[in-house]
């Protein structure tokens, strides 16, 4: 884990709320300096707890107003097919996340969708995927809860 202070949790958390925020508004925010403000932004970005910068959009706006989570079983789960399975699904743009798991599946996907007759498309996509045993597909009814900040807090 990489050590971060107050001030660098300052920063973070700002930048989650705005990522657009100018240096110098950062910088008044924060207490600092701007060229000191400027520098803990970079090496933030250097040691890689800034992974990006993004504009997050309106899923339903863009014509993508379903989410569904499926549940991937593979044939084995042998370090090799898993990479296979892996480099696969990136090339799915409706996966927006994909994770390996614990318990009675391989991986859990969230897929982004127009609507069923979508999803019938994308499914018929992910069920050729290598190694691809059996999937059991949930769509989410309403999103209650979607955050894209992490709780900074400090570590003491």
């Amino acid at each position: 884990m990489i050590e971060i202070d107050k001030i660098d949790r300052a920063i973070l958390d700002a930048l989650q709320k705005d990522g657009r925020l100018s240096n110098v508004e950062l910088a008044r925010h924060v207490g600092l300096s701007e060229s000191a403000c400027l520098r803990r932004v970079k090496n933030l970005d250097e040691k890689g707890v800034i992974t990006h910068y993004a504009a997050h959009l309106n899923a339903a706006s863009v014509g993508l107003p379903g989410s569904v989570f499926v549940r991937v079983s593979l044939v084995d789960q042998q370090e090799e097919k898993l990479r296979t399975f892996e480099e696969s699904v990136r090339s799915v743009p409706e996966v927006m996340e994909c994770y390996l798991m614990s318990g009675d599946v391989d991986y859990m996907i969230r897929v982004v969708v127009k609507g069923a007759p979508d999803y019938e498309r994308i499914h018929n996509t992910l069920t050729r995927l290598p190694g691809v045993a059996r999937i059991h597909s949930s769509f989410a009814l309403r999103t209650v809860l979607k955050r894209t900040r992490l709780p900074l807090r400090s570590q003491a």
